[in-house]
């Protein structure tokens, strides 16, 4: 099959320009053919206006759709302002990412005529060419570069031929009209005996450099990740539609136990009770392929979604008394570093049923062996127990910001290794790809016991305003040359403590932790404590996974996701420990410190005289006290009559400064400032706080 198509994505790198652009031309209408190929499979016009799945629009939406997607994302990069059709640009511009079975609404939609969008496509097809051939295309291509958003769109082109080859397989076969450039295995037979193997410990290190790219990828392919993979044990094959029929059998769709809750409420609803490409026939089964029903291949893969393959792994575990379970992604890696599968194109027929090297189906999982492991790569791919989440470093395109973030949700398990109809960059083994964990795609599975299984490899991404805000204060870029806040007073706390005992210290209204982490640096304990169990969350989710992932608002309704890890700023956290607590009512265990620091805390209190009437009580003998406040005082937050300044008493302003004399004077000594510290709070992209904090330090007498 590849003979008649160019497959393999190409290398960014070279050192002959013009020969790189007659390959990036190749490569383009290839794939731009080879797509509409893939439509040649249609029996006739009406089949187009179909809609096989009920979360996907009809098929001409598709054929339509990756047209448009070249001319969208040219104008979205400005590298042309011309619209071919900009009617056509609109209506074929979004597609549905299943996130619920219940998440396309009926809407009535005037799709235009065939012939039409057959002439749009050619008429897209003739101005990327045009563009390939006049563009500047220096070597290596990098993520800025004009050729990268063309290979984003031919890269984006050949996920859909893989997405559209599903929804055939759920058009009706007289919809369907097989040909001899989508052949089928003929090789079918009865299901092996699967067995578990050993695959020993290692070490898996992901380090893809945006900055030098060998092949395009997408953004949740570029960052940094080294993960020690323990030993685990994994079958030799994927799990065939035979190995899975006594699942079936066995009632194994009727037994609530063998389901979470996702998985269960998804049998309840949809009434499933056996694979979705097994078509009941008496008392068995044929088997839906591309374009026609078969005789069941009883030693090809099952093709099922997460949530089946799931409930299967549990019922296997019953039968046969071992913990079995789906792998993690870096299990997957491991296996394939195990095995030693090649990496990178070009691939061909030997390496596995990939690539469209073989059919345009799957193959008997005995057919394709990788070391002692069968199906490494290729056939159908393999669900993870992973859900998809960002690398260190995860930066999203300009272009296509919404590529990957809508699957940060922890909902969207990963598949690894390829398909028989996977190409291009999806061939990469370092490709990721998630769905949601019903949705059907050709993937199956093979199981695992042992090893470390699913930790906290997930970064579900906050969301709320506020809290993003504090998040990027404590731990975001520093703006305008304003130092970090939580880190310049922690070093501070560090000068002033010179000669003093450094033993333990207390940061009160720690919100999320970045300066209890730099006390860390200095203190031989460091606990701290704020009101909000919103901010403890995730201080508490960065002492514990090392990462904090939220969305940063950019402008309007417009946001964009960042991660940042403790070890990039040096921190590590084993000294430091959170929790939730009342500054003016805490509970008598918070006692003993040699340090007190409370930052910007002061003016957010409902009483604070009550808190700096008790908090000497809390120190050690000769223990000092830092506050700092911007004198905010506002009713909402503090009663006007429990404010320390900012007020007028008759014809005499009042002072906080005045306030926190009268209140501490009698058991501290005023050792250092008042002083202004600087501190910059972004509130979007364009808009900031730029505040002075008023900083004190008291020393108990």
């Amino acid at each position: 099959m590849q003979d008649a198509y160019y497959t393999n994505t190409i290398a960014l790198t070279g050192t002959d320009p013009e020969a790189k652009r007659r390959e990036l031309r190749e490569y383009f209408t290839a794939t731009y053919e080879q797509y509409e190929k893939l439509f040649d499979l249609l029996a006739d016009e009406s089949a187009y206006y179909a809609q096989p799945n009920a979360q996907r629009h009809p098929i001409i939406f598709y054929f339509g759709h990756t047209a448009a997607f070249f001319i969208n994302k040219l104008v979205v990069a400005k590298l042309t302002d011309r619209r071919i059709n900009p009617e056509y640009e609109s209506i074929f511009a979004i597609g549905v990412d299943e996130m619920e079975w219940d998440d396309l609404e009926s809407a009535h939609y005037r799709w235009p005529e065939l012939a039409k969008v057959r002439a749009y496509r050619d008429a897209v097809k003739a101005f990327v060419l045009e563009m390939i051939d006049a563009m500047e295309l220096t070597l290596p291509i990098g993520w800025d570069d004009p050729a990268w958003i063309i290979l984003m769109g031919i890269e984006h082109e050949r996920i859909h031929l893989e997405t559209s080859s599903m929804l055939f397989r759920e058009l009706p076969v007289a919809s369907l009209r097989p040909n001899a450039l989508w052949p089928l295995c003929p090789e079918q037979g009865d299901a092996v005996q699967n067995e578990l193997l050993e695959v020993p410990e290692g070490v898996v290190l992901h380090h893809a450099d945006i900055r030098h790219p060998e092949y395009y990828g997408w953004d949740n392919e570029f960052g940094f990740k080294r993960t020690e993979v323990a030993g685990f044990k994994a079958s030799r094959y994927l799990v065939s539609n035979g190995e899975f029929l006594p699942f079936v059998r066995s009632g194994g769709y009727t037994e609530r136990r063998f389901w979470d809750d996702e998985g269960w409420r998804w049998v309840e609803q949809n009434g499933v009770t056996h694979p979705h490409f097994w078509v009941p026939e008496g008392e068995g089964y044929r088997y839906r392929a591309l374009a026609q029903e078969i005789p069941m291949p009883w030693n090809w893969p099952v093709d099922v979604n997460a949530l089946e393959a799931k409930a299967f792994c549990n019922w296997l575990s019953e039968q046969t008394g071992e913990s079995l379970r789906l792998p993690t992604e870096d299990e997957w890696y491991r296996l394939h570093q195990h095995t030693g599968v090649r990496r990178v194109p070009p691939f061909g027929k030997d390496d596995g049923n990939i690539n469209l090297t073989q059919y345009a189906s799957a193959t008997p999982v005995t057919a394709n062996r990788h070391g002692e492991f069968y199906d490494v790569i290729g056939n159908v791919w393999q669900w993870c127990e992973t859900a998809m989440h960002p690398f260190e470093g995860f930066v999203t395109h300009p272009v296509y910001d919404d590529f990957t973030v809508p699957t940060f949700d922890g909902k969207h398990a990963m598949i690894k290794g390829g398909s028989w109809i996977s190409t291009g960059n999806e061939t990469l083994a370092r490709s990721r790809f998630a769905f949601r964990r019903h949705f059907h795609q050709h993937a199956g599975f093979r199981y695992v016991s042992g090893g470390q299984g699913a930790q906290d490899e997930i970064d579900i991404y906050e969301t709320d305003g506020l809290i993003s805000q504090y998040c990027e204060f404590h731990y975001g870029e520093e703006y305008f040359g304003v130092a970090n806040f939580p880190r310049a007073m922690a070093e501070l706390a560090n000068e002033v403590m010179q000669g003093r005992r450094k033993g333990r210290a207390l940061d009160l209204g720690c919100a999320v932790g970045r300066a209890s982490f730099e006390l860390g640096r200095y203190f031989d304990e460091v606990e701290g404590v704020d009101f909000s169990t919103r901010f403890i969350r995730h201080a508490i989710e960065l002492k514990e996974k090392g990462r904090l992932a939220y969305y940063l608002k950019e402008e309007g309704e417009l946001t964009r996701p960042v991660t940042r890890s403790l070890a990039s700023f040096g921190l590590k956290g084993g000294n430091v420990a959170f929790w939730q607590g009342d500054a003016c009512n805490l509970k008598s265990i918070f006692t003993g410190y040699d340090l007190i620091m409370a930052l910007n805390l002061i003016d957010r209190l409902y009483d604070p005289a009550l808190f700096l009437g008790t908090v000497h009580e809390r120190l050690n003998e000769g223990g000092v006290l830092i506050l700092s406040s911007p004198y905010t005082w506002q009713d909402d937050s503090t009663p006007k009559d429990k404010w320390l300044g900012g007020y007028r008493d008759g014809e005499h302003p009042v002072y906080t400064l005045e306030g926190l004399e009268r209140l501490l004077g009698g058991r501290f000594e005023l050792i250092r400032g008042p002083e202004a510290v600087e501190f910059v709070i972004r509130e979007t992209k364009r808009k900031f706080q730029h505040s002075l904090s008023e900083v004190t330090v008291w020393v108990k007498r």
